[in-house]
């Protein structure tokens, strides 16, 4: 499923690191989700959302579905 993590991320200025720690998981996860290689489970979505200051339907495409 298509995301704008990335740019979101960046907006914010973190790092993939910095977004990883927040959200307690690996600067790897981080990536996967990015590249469009992972989907997040519904609970590091919300978390994700949280820390980036958006809702969960910002950081996904639903017209990209998988």
């Amino acid at each position: 499923m298509k995301n704008r993590i990335k740019e979101l991320r960046l907006s914010c200025r973190l790092s993939q690191d910095a977004l990883a720690k927040a959200c307690g998981v690996s600067r790897q996860t981080i990536n996967a989700i990015e590249n469009d290689k992972y989907d997040p489970t519904l609970g590091l979505a919300f978390q994700l959302a949280f820390v980036l200051g958006v809702t969960v339907d910002t950081l996904f495409d639903p017209q990209t579905g998988s």
